[in-house]
């Protein structure tokens, strides 16, 4: 009997002969691909998305909001239309077993995917897990790249995290002044990762020339 094709197995894919598809590819959550005349509805937008990420609160929208009715929309817009942040929500939900069977081996791989198409939050992730062994084996040397790579674009958590990592040892002194101007350009009103930002960069600059301290000051001037 013929395999039915990936596709007709998401029943997030809908036939649509009547709407034109969209030609607004601005962002990946709003860009409606027709293959073989099924047409992708978004499920949540991109933005949306990684906001519930980078305040980890995606798998709870999952499981208790949505109530895993969800799952073959999140599978195939990770693995059908590959979008990174449905990548990084569906590896989750596969390493942990929300609402499907753990499969901790291809929710990393899923991981990793999303990270190979720069999403900082699965840097962030991979780089926690090979620190701590998390999942994986131990791995801090691959860990420190990952957690750097998140920081240097822009993920606040990631920044915070490698100024840490750096005071327990990890990088070298040349990787000092830059996770410095990280923390001192974060803007937040959460006092408590205000203090937490503060009291990291004490400790870098404490290990740092002082001169070296009043130059990367007087750039934040500019």
């Amino acid at each position: 009997m013929t395999r039915l094709p990936l596709l007709l197995l998401c029943c997030c894919l809908s036939v649509s002969a009547a709407e034109p598809l969209a030609t607004d590819a601005a962002t990946p959550a709003t860009l409606a691909v027709d293959l073989d005349g099924l047409k992708a509805v978004p499920l949540y937008e991109e933005s949306e998305l990684i906001g519930l990420i980078n305040q980890n609160r995606h798998l709870q929208r999952v499981r208790d909001q949505d109530e895993c009715q969800l799952v073959q929309d999140i599978e195939a817009r990770a693995e059908v239309l590959r979008l990174p942040s449905y990548q990084f929500l569906w590896g989750d939900m596969l390493a942990w077993g929300v609402c499907v069977p753990a499969e901790p081996r291809r929710g990393l791989q899923m991981l990793w995917a999303a990270a190979r198409q720069g999403l900082p939050a699965a840097l962030e992730q991979l780089g926690r897990y090979y620190y701590a062994g998390t999942l994986v084996q131990q791995n801090r040397e691959r860990a420190e790249p990952l957690m750097q790579e998140a920081a240097s674009l822009g993920l606040e958590k990631a920044q915070l995290t490698w100024a840490a990592w750096l005071l327990e040892g990890a990088g070298s002194p040349l990787d000092y002044p830059q996770a410095y101007l990280w923390l001192k350009q974060i803007v937040t009103d959460d006092k408590s990762r205000y203090r937490q930002a503060e009291r990291l960069s004490q400790g870098l600059a404490a290990r740092m020339p002082a001169h070296t301290v009043k130059a990367l000051n007087h750039q934040l001037l500019y």
